[in-house]
């Protein structure tokens, strides 16, 4: 059961640093080596030992590195001095490394499941075989945290961690213990180490990021002030009157206050004022020729507002020539639709209502 849960949590890290998401770092393959101390279960019957180890490595992205390490051990029994036991193995080890931009150490923990392989003598008197010898190979886990610095080239690792060694068939943690025969099944194995992070071969040269392309919204070729996007006459001439799609618009009588409510075409008593005043212009230059257009705000569809318009346009028509201005000078009424905002707020509901929008306008004629 116990290894069915190590090989569990082993594949769940691997599987979540596949997922991780990669940036920048260094993919190089690495060579690490430690040495350290080796605290040994009370219950193994031996004493603590120094271990070596000696691996091979590579950081999968920036917060998930995989190694394959080999290790060895040789405590002594503390029932006789005589009696050889060596301990090596492999192990792979999944690390997640708290990573943080600027700074040249950074934390990490550890989890691995291996295989571990036990010589163990021990005294088989009266048998002539004397002393016995077992040979066993086992799954063994290990859990821990560590610091990984980075100090030029290389980086040094200091680590804690706990191996679970499953030797459950160990004749000296048996002669320990009187009163189990059945002896242990698991050893909790504290390892304290160094090591060195060697990287091979030359470091990744990281190319600096392309310039950022120039966007044509940054760009007024024509210089009217509209940007080259949205402009739809790129060949407008200085000193005309450029509307906000770059193209030349008449100019026109303001007929500034001649407007209408949301959804209506009937003129406003505001609206009739303005209106009488642009009456009196064209009286006064009787050679002036205007056209009449209609335009609305973005709120409802193209095909609505275009007969919007139109009405519009038509009622500023009709008062103009019903108060004596001959038809023969106006052009129109045209409806322009929502094609000619004066400012663009979108057509969603109700942030596309614009009074700005829904105007008559009077553009004089050359």
């Amino acid at each position: 059961m116990k290894i069915r849960l190590l090989s569990t949590a082993l594949l769940a890290g691997l599987a979540f640093a596949q997922a991780a998401n990669a940036q920048d770092f260094d993919d190089r393959w690495y060579l690490t080596g430690s040495a350290g101390w080796n605290i040994q279960d009370n219950d193994r019957g031996t004493r603590n030992a120094p271990f070596v180890a000696l691996g091979v490595g590579k950081f999968l992205n920036r917060n998930w590195s995989l190694d394959a390490e080999l290790n060895y051990q040789n405590p002594s029994m503390d029932w006789n001095d005589d009696l050889n036991f060596s301990q090596y193995g492999i192990s792979f080890d999944t690390r997640y490394h708290f990573v943080q931009d600027g700074r040249a150490w950074n934390p990490y923990i550890v989890m691995g499941l291996g295989y571990q392989r036990s010589e163990e003598e021990f005294d088989a008197f009266p048998s002539p075989n004397s002393p016995g010898e077992r040979e066993d190979g086992h799954v063994a886990g290990k859990i821990g945290a560590g610091i990984q610095s980075d100090v030029g080239r290389v980086a040094i690792r200091t680590e804690l961690a706990v191996r679970l060694d499953a030797d459950n068939d160990s004749v000296g943690a048996l002669l320990e213990d009187d009163d189990n025969n059945d002896g242990e099944d698991w050893f909790q194995d504290l390892l304290l180490s160094v090591g060195v992070v060697v990287p091979l071969g030359p470091e990744t040269a990281v190319a600096p990021p392309p310039p950022p392309a120039e966007s044509c919204a940054d760009k007024d070729s024509d210089g009217d002030g509209v940007n080259d996007c949205d402009d739809k006459c790129p060949n407008s001439q200085a000193g005309q009157t450029i509307g906000p799609d770059g193209c030349p618009v008449p100019i026109s009588i303001d007929l500034k206050g001649v407007n209408f409510d949301f959804d209506k075409s009937t003129l406003r008593p505001d609206a009739v004022a303005i209106l009488n005043e642009a009456i009196e212009i064209l009286k006064r230059y009787p050679e002036l020729k205007v056209e009449v257009a209609g335009h609305t705000d973005e709120c409802g569809s193209d095909e609505y507002n275009q007969g919007l318009s139109d009405r519009r346009s038509r009622a500023v028509y009709d008062y103009l020539t019903s108060n004596g201005i001959d038809a023969a000078r106006l052009s129109g009424p045209n409806g322009y639709g929502e094609s000619r905002p004066l400012e663009q707020l979108g057509d969603d509901f109700p942030g596309c209502k614009s009074e700005r929008n829904r105007r008559t306008e009077l553009n004089v004629q050359n």
